[in-house]
C-alpha cells in the first residue's frame, strides 16, 4: 500500500451509528481525504493506518453523521446575540423589568442617540404577561430607561418587534400611519401606537435601521459557523434570502448576506456546507410582484461558481401565512386565545390568498426550482399541499422535493397529498419544546398536543427534516432529539402528545440523510458510507443507551467537515 492510500484519520473503539437504509452499527471509520474511505471494525480500518494516520481512541462515545440543521438563519443568528445585539431570551430574562434593566445598561455604554438593539423576547417567559394575559410590552416599559436612545427588540419568533417612543419618534410612526399590507401597528385604547409592530409592519423600524455593514454580516456569520462548529453541526440551510429580506433585521436575510457567503467560501472560511433558498418577495408580496424578482434572481441549483457540494442555491422561499395583520397561523378554526402576543390569532379562508399562492407555486415550479413554503397553520398547509400537486399536474417534474416549511399543523389530507408526490416537511422540535407550555392557551389543549405531529407525518410516509429555525431557537440539535423522544416542554418538563413520539433512529435521520435528500444531496452526505464525504460529528456518550434527558447536555467532542477537523473538545 502507497502513502497516498492511507487514511489520514481512523476513529475506532466508537458506537458507529451509519444512519445508512439499515441504520447499521460498527466501531470504526477511516478518512481518506475529504471522503470516509472505509467503516466497520478494527480490522476493517487496521490497512488504512499508516505512519502519518491520526488514530482516535473515541472509548465507546457515539459517532454520527454530520448533523443538518435543515432550516437556520446564519447571519440572523449571528447578529441577534451578544455583542451586536442584547440577549434577551429566555432565561437571560424573566420579566419585562429584566428587560428593562437590560436596555439600561446598554445605554450607559452606547452614545447618546445611538439605537439600542436586543433579541429573543417571549411574552410567555416574561413573569407580568404570564400573570396578565392582557399584559403585552408596550414602549413606556423601555421609555424610562431609554429616553435618549431609540430602542428595537425582536421577539423570539422573529413576528413582533418592540420599541419605545424615541424609535417611533424617529421613524415617523403616529397614530395616523397606516399600517403595510400584512401587518399590524399595535394601538392603545386612545388610538396611539403602543410600541409593538407584528409582521410586516415591523419593516416601517427594519427600513429605517442603518443596514448591515458588510463587516458585520461577516462577523455574524462567522460566529455562527464557530458554535455550529462547536454543536457538530456541518451543514446548514438559509431559508431565505434576497430582495424579500433586505427588511428584516437590517438586511440579515437580504442579497449581500449570500454573497458574504461565497466570499467566506473562497476564503476557506465557511466550515459548513450551506444550501440556500431565494426570497424574492417578503411576507406579502403579489404573484406578479415575485414573478418579476425572481426572474431577476439567480438560476436554481447554482452558487454563483461556487463549489456545488460546498454551497449551492436550492430554490424558493415563499411565505403562505404571516401575510394579513395578526395572522401568522392561517388555521380551519379561529384559536382560542384571541391572540398570543403577536405570534398567532384565529384565522378565516381568504380566497384572494388561495389563488396568489397557487400562482406562485406554480410559477416557480414550472421554472425549475425547489420551494419551500412557510406554514403555520391547518389551513395554510392544506392549501399548500393542494397547490404543490396541482403545480406537478400542470407541469410534470422528476422529483422536485418542495417541502412546507413548520408544517406545525399537518393534517392527515396534506400528509397523504404531499406523500403521494414525494414531497416533504420541515419541522421544529426546538419550538414544540419551547412553546409547549403555552399552546394550550390559544389552540386548545387538543391541538396542542398535535402540534408538530412528527410521528403522524413519519408514519404517512413523509419525508421529515428538523431545523432549528434560529435565531427562534439555539441551534442544538440534541435537544431537538429529546424533545422528538420525549414530547416535553422546556419550562414545566409536562408532556405534550406523547402520542407523537418518536424512535431516537428516526429522530436522528430527520437530522442527517433526511435533511439531506431535503438538499438533494443524500447520494453524498447525510450517513456514513465508504464514499460520502467525511462529515462526521463525535458525542461523548453511547446514545443507544442514554437516557433521552441526558442527550442535551452531552458534549460533542469532535466535528470533521469535509476530511477537516473544525471542532475538537476530546479528552487526553
Amino acid at each position: 500500500m502507497t502513502v497516498d492510500t492511507y487514511a489520514d484519520l481512523v476513529l475506532h473503539n466508537a458506537r458507529v451509528m451509519t444512519v445508512d437504509a439499515h441504520f447499521s452499527l460498527a466501531s470504526a471509520l477511516a478518512v481518506t481525504g475529504t471522503a470516509i474511505s472505509a467503516v466497520g471494525d478494527r480490522d476493517a480500518v487496521a490497512p488504512l493506518i499508516g505512519p502519518r494516520t491520526r488514530v482516535i481512541d473515541l472509548r465507546g462515545a457515539t459517532l454520527l453523521p454530520g448533523i443538518n440543521d435543515s432550516h437556520l438563519h446564519g447571519c440572523a443568528y449571528g447578529m441577534a446575540g451578544p455583542p451586536l445585539s442584547l440577549d434577551l431570551g429566555h432565561p437571560a430574562v424573566a420579566s419585562l423589568a429584566d428587560v428593562a434593566r437590560a436596555v439600561a445598561k446598554a445605554t450607559e455604554r452606547a452614545p447618546a442617540g445611538q439605537w439600542i438593539t436586543g433579541h429573543g423576547w417571549d411574552t410567555g417567559y416574561l413573569a407580568e404577561c404570564a400573570a396578565d394575559p392582557a399584559r403585552r410590552p408596550t414602549r413606556h416599559d423601555l421609555d424610562q430607561v431609554s429616553p435618549d436612545h431609540p430602542v428595537v427588540l425582536y421577539s423570539f419568533s422573529g413576528h413582533a418587534t418592540w420599541v419605545n417612543t424615541r424609535a417611533l419618534h424617529s421613524i415617523g410612526i403616529t397614530r395616523h400611519t397606516p399600517a403595510p399590507p400584512g401587518g399590524a401597528i399595535v394601538t392603545d385604547a386612545a388610538g396611539e401606537p403602543t410600541g409593538l409592530l407584528h409582521e410586516g409592519a415591523q419593516a416601517l423600524v427594519h427600513n429605517a435601521l442603518p443596514p448591515l455593514s458588510r463587516q458585520e454580516r461577516t462577523d455574524a456569520i462567522r460566529s455562527t459557523l464557530a458554535t455550529l462548529a462547536s454543536l457538530g453541526i456541518t451543514s446548514y440551510t438559509e431559508p431565505g434570502l434576497g430582495p424579500g429580506g433586505e427588511g428584516i433585521m437590517r438586511g440579515a436575510l437580504g442579497t449581500q448576506t449570500l454573497e458574504v457567503y461565497r466570499e467566506l467560501l473562497a476564503e476557506g472560511e465557511l466550515t459548513a456546507r450551506l444550501g440556500v433558498l431565494l426570497l424574492p418577495t417578503g411576507m406579502a408580496g403579489t404573484a406578479e410582484e415575485f414573478a418579476r424578482a425572481l426572474s431577476e434572481l439567480t438560476a436554481p441549483g447554482t452558487g454563483g461558481g461556487c463549489d456545488a457540494r460546498r454551497l449551492a442555491v436550492h430554490g424558493v422561499k415563499i411565505f403562505a401565512d404571516g401575510i394579513v395583520p395578526n395572522k401568522t397561523a392561517w388555521m380551519h378554526q379561529p384559536y382560542v386565545g384571541g391572540g398570543c402576543g403577536g405570534l398567532c390569532v384565529g384565522g378565516d379562508s381568504d380566497s384572494e390568498r388561495v389563488t396568489e399562492l397557487h400562482a406562485m407555486i406554480r410559477h416557480a415550479h414550472a421554472a425549475g426550482h425547489q420551494l419551500g413554503v412557510h406554514v403555520t397553520g391547518d389551513r395554510a398547509i392544506d392549501t399548500v399541499a393542494q397547490a404543490f400537486a396541482a403545480a406537478q399536474a400542470a407541469h410534470p417534474r422528476k422529483d422536485a422535493r418542495h417541502y412546507a416549511i413548520h408544517g406545525d399543523f399537518l393534517t392527515a389530507h396534506s400528509m397523504k397529498v404531499l406523500a403521494a408526490h414525494g414531497f416533504g416537511v420541515n419541522m421544529n422540535p426546538t419550538i414544540k419544546w419551547t412553546v409547549a407550555d403555552m399552546e394550550e392557551d390559544f389552540v386548545g389543549p387538543e391541538r396542542a398536543a398535535y402540534a408538530w405531529p412528527y410521528r403522524d407525518a413519519l408514519d404517512a410516509g413523509l419525508r421529515v427534516a428538523s431545523g432549528s429555525d434560529a435565531p427562534v431557537t439555539h441551534p442544538d440539535w440534541r435537544q431537538g432529539v429529546a424533545t422528538m423522544m420525549l414530547r416535553e416542554s422546556k419550562a414545566a418538563g409536562r408532556v405534550s402528545g406523547p402520542e407523537q413520539r418518536i424512535t431516537l433512529a428516526e429522530a436522528l435521520r430527520t437530522y442527517t440523510i433526511d435533511a439531506a435528500w431535503q438538499d438533494f444531496a443524500d447520494h453524498y452526505k447525510g450517513s456514513l458510507e465508504v464514499g460520502k464525504v467525511a462529515d462526521l460529528c463525535v458525542l461523548d456518550t453511547d446514545l443507544l443507551t442514554a437516557d433521552p434527558h441526558d442527550i442535551p447536555a452531552t458534549p460533542v467532542t469532535l466535528t470533521v467537515v469535509d476530511g477537516r477537523i473544525v471542532h475538537e473538545a476530546l479528552a487526553d
